[in-house]
């Protein structure tokens, strides 16, 4: 069975931060969906994860919008280029001052849990998501999030993230109303990266969910993904561009790889490498071991590596698979440029700890109760 990565949902598009919301004259539980999503510095958090059985969970019904049949192939015709592995960039991980949990800090200063919602989720730098399709805005919005980390020499994290029928109609279901829609807002994306380093999360659950589309609006999709791919590296030859590889409990190695191949995971002019975890709960252990399967079987330069989110896998995946909130899990291991281990570019905060699956609070939100017991376990 297909098992759903990630489901982050931006209700709507609003600029700047939405301030939390009041409740019935009580402290609020939640706060509205910002335009993008991020989260402060490293802090050194205590949870080294113990290892999970793989989770097992049923995919959302399809409800794909792609666009008629390409031609175009995945991936680059040139051979690609041979180069040694280096970790994914130097220096320190940015803080974006606009995020869901930074508004909720601000606004309950009395609240009881401010102290361990701020200190252990608020000052960990998270990605900034740009989930809703506003091609005449992403540019400047993308700007902002590059240059502000460049301007104290930190490293952005961002996530695209409106490939047409994304989550398959499932709770984050959404994107581009087609895929030559979605090339031009990849093009405007793009022209927002500047010429600092950035890291691009390239389109959560785009690869690994693939499975509910047919067989050519599959080959649409990854041709659509190699040349955003191509594109973005064009645009900032400085921009490490990861690529779905979906996580340790969901598709087997070498199917994973095959998909990649095909979306331009393996060429250097497209590509660093993959990402896996996204919104997920697999131990970092088991997504080490996971990726580096996957980038044997994917082939390609030896420089290919991965990233892992591992924001919310303190506690692994829960044996019953469930993954919409689940109790009992809590913060991983903080986000850091340097893990130590071969082939494994970063641990990156990809889900802000704290928004919801859908099921303690709205897709997408932030919610205090949530956050709360993340951080507190």
């Amino acid at each position: 069975m297909v098992v759903a990565a990630s489901l982050v949902v931006v209700a709507g598009a609003v600029a700047g931060v939405l301030a939390a919301f009041d409740d019935g004259g009580r402290a609020s539980d939640e706060a509205g969906p910002p335009e993008v999503s991020a989260s402060p510095r490293p802090a050194p958090l205590p949870a080294v994860p113990t290892r999970s059985a793989p989770a097992t969970t049923a995919s959302a019904p399809p409800s794909p919008s792609p666009s008629a049949r390409r031609t175009t192939t995945p991936a680059s015709s040139k051979p690609a280029k041979k180069r040694e592995h280096r970790t994914a960039v130097a220096g320190r991980l940015y803080r974006h001052p606009d995020s869901q949990v930074l508004a909720w800090v601000r606004s309950h200063s009395g609240d009881p849990r401010h102290a361990v919602i701020a200190s252990r989720i608020a000052e960990q730098p998270a990605a900034v998501w740009f989930a809703d399709y506003s091609p005449d805005t992403v540019t400047a919005r993308v700007a902002a999030v590059t240059s502000g980390g460049a301007a104290l020499g930190r490293v952005p994290v961002v996530v695209p993230y409106t490939i047409p029928g994304r989550d398959c109609g499932g709770h984050s279901q959404g994107g581009a109303p087609g895929l030559d829609a979605y090339d031009t807002w990849i093009d405007r994306f793009a022209a927002g990266l500047g010429s600092d380093e950035v890291i691009v999360v390239l389109e959560p659950d785009s690869v690994a969910q693939a499975e509910c589309l047919s067989a050519g609006e599959r080959a649409d999709r990854f041709a659509s993904l190699a040349r955003a791919g191509r594109v973005l590296k064009a645009a900032n030859p400085r921009a490490r561009v990861y690529f779905d590889a979906g996580h340790s409990g969901w598709n087997p190695p070498g199917k994973q790889a095959a998909w990649l191949r095909q979306a331009g995971a393996a060429s250097p002019e497209s590509s660093d490498g993959i990402f896996s975890n996204v919104s997920n709960f697999h131990t970092t252990a088991d997504e080490v071991a996971y990726d580096r399967r996957v980038l044997d079987a994917l082939g390609g330069p030896a420089g290919l590596g991965a990233v892992i989110d591992t924001s919310r896998n303190g506690n692994g995946a829960p044996a019953d698979g469930e993954w919409c909130d689940p109790a009992g899990r809590k913060l991983g291991r903080a986000p850091t440029l340097s893990t130590g281990e071969a082939r494994i570019d970063a641990y990156l905060w990809v889900k802000l700890p704290g928004e919801s699956d859908g099921c303690k609070g709205r897709p997408g939100t932030f919610t205090a109760s949530y956050a709360y017991d993340l951080a507190s376990s």
